[in-house]
Parts: C-alpha cells; structure tokens; sequence
C-alpha cells in the first residue's frame, strides 16, 4: 500500500517520543536581530536635534576670549611662531622665534615681494665690540658661494684685509707716499665704446655721468661750508662739459680731474663768460671764487696725491671681493676720510654701473657718518647711491654704530638731517646688534620698535656677540649668527687687541 506525501515525510523525534508520553521542551527561537541605525540617514536642521541627550546643540559652545597686545602672546603661546623667510641665500646662523636656520637673501627677497622690502639695501648699527663687523663680513663670505663679489669703498680700520688675503686678494691702500691715485671722475663703465654708440644712447651716459660728477663738486665744496648754488652749478657743468670736449660733439670724451676744473675755473675763457652769462671775465671770478677757493683748498690739501690724478686702481671684477684701504688717512682726521669717502663713493658709483645681467655684487660702506658731517651734500651723494641700488642690482650695505650718528649732520630741523632720516627707510633690511640701555628710546624714536624688540636688542643681542634683531620689512627675526672656526679666523676683528693682550 502507498503511504501517502505526509507520511512519506516520515515523522520527528517529537512525535516518537510523544508516543510514550514524553514531551521534549520546545526550542527557544532565537531573538531577532534589529539592524543598526544609520547615524547619518537624516539630515538636521539648522537648529538641530530636538530631545534630551540627543547629542546635539542648537549653538555651538561659547569660546574662550583673551585680550591682549602683540607684545603678549609670545608669553600666551611661547610655542607658537608665524612663517619664517625662505631658506635662500646665505646661511648665517638660527633664528631663535622660529626655531629654524636663518638665511640672508636681500635681491631674493626683493624679488619675492616679501611685505616691506622694496629694495636690497641693509643697514647694520651695532655697538662696537657686539660683533657687527663680523656679521658683515659673514654676510659677504656666505655671498660668494651664490656668485656675489664684493667692493669694499673705503676700509678705515683694514677690518677686511684678513678675509682679502685669505681669497688671494691685495687691498688697493690709498694714501700719501702710496702709488693708487682714485680719480673721483672717472667715468667708468659708461665711458666704454663712446664712438660706437648712438646719439640717444650717448647723450643718456653723458647726463649720467655729469649729474654725478656735480653731486661729488657739490658735496666736496659743501665739506669746506661754502655753499653751491645754481649760479655756481651752471658754471661748474659748463667747464665740464668744455673739458671734456662733450661741447664740441667729440666723439673721444677726454678724462677730467679735479685739479684741471680749478684751473678751468681760475682761467675762464670768452665763451666759458658768454655761457654762463656773464658780464666779463672779472665778474666771472667774482662770483664763483668762493667755488674755486674750496676746490683749492682740497686740491692742496686733502685731495693731493690721492684723488687728484688719473685712476692706477684696476677692479679685478672676476675677483670675489676688492677692498680699497683707507687706514692710512685716519690719523689725519674725520674730515680726511669723509673727503676720501666722499670721492671713493663717486668712483665705486661709476665702476658698478652698466651691470651685466647676473652680475650680483655687494657694495659695503663702512663708517658713512664720516662722510654724511661733510654736508647736506655729501649726504645727497649717499641718498643718490642706495635710491639706485635696483638698478645698479647692487647690495648696498651701510655700517654705522648707532642711528643717532646718521643725524649729526646739522641742525634737527635741517635738509641734511631729513635726508638722513629718509636713509633709515631706504635700507629695507635693518640689523640691529647689541646696544646699550641708554640707546633704547633712541632706537625706538627712529625705527618704531616696539618695547619688546627694544628689550631684544638692548638685553639679549647685547649679551653675546653676533646676536641681532633682523628687520626685513615688516618681518622681524631675532637671530644668533654661528660662524666656524674658520669664519672665525677669517672675520674675526679683534686681532689687535688680543695682539696686545698676548705682550708680556
């Protein structure tokens, strides 16, 4: 017989033991499983979630709030530091706010358009003994790895000598009974291929090159307190342009010097008269003899047998630097040396103009308040050079040991002293080494320090040698400059007093 589908399924132990009266507990069904929520599969609203401890709240916690000046959060956050400068350029040492290398690049960040620096010039003030000399001297050294060469106008001390020997290079020293003569007029690089140019080009070299010729006359007749008005200046550029043959369209411009102007001043011909229209010859002498005294009197006297003849000095361009030593004329006095200043500015002006492209140079102008008592003039001559520097593609570097020194030139309200405040703000780059206490409020009055970069400089930088706060732009760095026992040996400018210490 079939058994039917039901039966054919055959029957569960259930059922077999239930045959004999036993019941088997029934099997727990197993929970069911709640599938998890997905946190983001609704949005909120702008208010949020409504409900207790639901996670959420309609406004954000209120935050903290501090007041304070700049000056403070360096002690809020001691840890914190803004962006440093690029790492290019020379590498001179640790940059102690933001803890990293400190790198020197005045043309890179020029190029850069880093906030404030319009311009590659620097200006270092350091009390003596706190190591400006040296970080100068770095500065150069660390250059000429990047292809820079450097001119040192005017070594008063012979500070760079040492590092000139040790590149294999013999300082021009300048001075009586010496055989270098620096012609003040020399036309340098613009006097080059004169024929061979065209008429635009020639006259733009010759208005070049009058115009700093004037500015020297200026500033040289300014140094013995005459004045230099417009009368004078139409009959100083007239003989100049006579001498020279420019008048008569030469195409050879023939070199001048300082002793040949006095003399075409003292012996005025006709058309010299009639140009500067003039009555006669005597009413000529007349009006520019005080002039001609002054010229005299440098002509014989501070100028004579140093700048007073054609240019012996060869520029050796390929050299990494060249100085021009002018230690010889300090025992003469300040005025000496600013005269010689005076002149070896107008000469190292012509010798850097015309600059090939690429050729990155340093021009280093040590000990300039000498030059800047000389007159309103002299100053002038300084202003002219650092307001060219973007063209010229020269790092001017100024040297002085304190602001004030820069305002000596006059009176407080006088154009000399002016100008020399402008100076200050023609120099992007400001280091500023040690100084003592007492030049703090000095220091604040004419750079704007604020109280803690005044405590920077009178307190830590003049703790140690080589420490300076770094002003590039509205950037400010404070920087310990760390040189090896080689730049030690090579920029060191304690030599004479350890010299004299070491005697028994």
């Amino acid at each position: 017989m079939r058994q039917s589908r039901g039966t054919a399924a055959g029957r569960g132990l259930a059922h077999l033991m239930a045959d004999f009266d036993h019941r088997l507990p029934p099997t727990p069904r197993p929970p069911a499983r709640r599938a998890d929520r997905d946190p983001f599969g609704s949005t909120v609203g702008r208010h949020g979630r409504a409900g207790t401890a639901a996670g959420w709240a309609a406004v954000p916690a209120p935050l903290a709030v501090y007041r304070m000046t700049t000056e403070q959060v360096g002690g809020v956050w001691p840890f914190i530091a803004g962006n440093g400068l690029s790492s290019s350029g020379a590498l001179l040492g640790i940059d102690y706010l933001s803890g990293g290398a400190f790198a020197a690049d005045p043309i890179g960040w020029t190029l850069d358009g880093v906030a404030g620096v319009t311009n590659p010039n620097m200006i270092f003030f350091g009390a003596p003994g706190r190591g400006k000399s040296g970080t100068v001297k770095m500065f150069a050294l660390r250059q000429m790895a990047y292809g820079y060469r450097t001119l040192v106008l005017g070594d008063v001390k012979d500070e760079y000598a040492p590092l000139c020997g040790a590149l294999g290079v013999e300082p021009h020293a300048v001075g009586h009974g010496l055989p270098a003569r620096i012609n003040p007029l020399d036309f340098g690089p613009l006097g080059n291929d004169w024929t061979s140019l065209s008429r635009a080009e020639a006259q733009r070299r010759a208005a070049m090159v009058f115009a700093r010729w004037l500015l020297l006359v200026k500033g040289l007749v300014g140094s013995q307190s005459v004045s230099f008005g417009p009368t004078a200046e139409t009959a100083v550029g007239q003989v100049l342009r006579d001498v020279t043959g420019y008048s008569d369209g030469a195409d050879r411009l023939r070199e001048v010097t300082i002793p040949q102007l006095w003399h075409a001043l003292r012996e005025p011909g006709d058309m010299l008269v009639d140009a500067c229209r003039y009555a006669d010859r005597q009413h000529f002498l007349d009006d520019t003899r005080a002039v001609r005294d002054a010229l005299g009197a440098l002509v014989t006297g501070h100028l004579a047998g140093l700048f007073d003849a054609p240019t012996t000095v060869q520029v050796d361009w390929r050299a990494p630097i060249q100085s021009l030593s002018l230690s010889r004329l300090e025992p003469l006095g300040d005025q000496a040396v600013g005269v010689a200043l005076t002149c070896l500015n107008s000469w190292g002006r012509a010798m850097t103009q015309l600059a090939e492209p690429g050729d990155l140079r340093i021009v280093i102008r040590d000990e300039c308040w000498k030059q800047m008592r000389l007159g309103t003039d002299a100053v002038k001559s300084l202003d002219a050079d650092l307001r060219l520097s973007r063209n010229d593609g020269c790092i001017q570097v100024v040297v002085a040991h304190k602001p004030s020194d820069m305002l000596t030139v006059g009176d407080a309200d006088s154009q000399a002293v002016a100008i020399a405040r402008d100076l200050l703000h023609l120099c992007a780059t400001k280091v500023l080494l040690g100084q003592d206490e007492q030049i703090g409020d000095e220091l604040s009055g004419l750079l704007g320090l604020s109280p803690m970069a005044e405590r920077i400089v009178t307190d830590w930088a003049a703790a140690g040698r080589g420490r300076a706060l770094w002003m590039v732009g509205s950037h400010v760095a404070k920087v310990q400059t760390v040189r090896t026992s080689v730049d030690l040996a090579l920029t060191d400018t304690n030599d004479a007093i350890t010299h004299q210490a070491d005697r028994p």
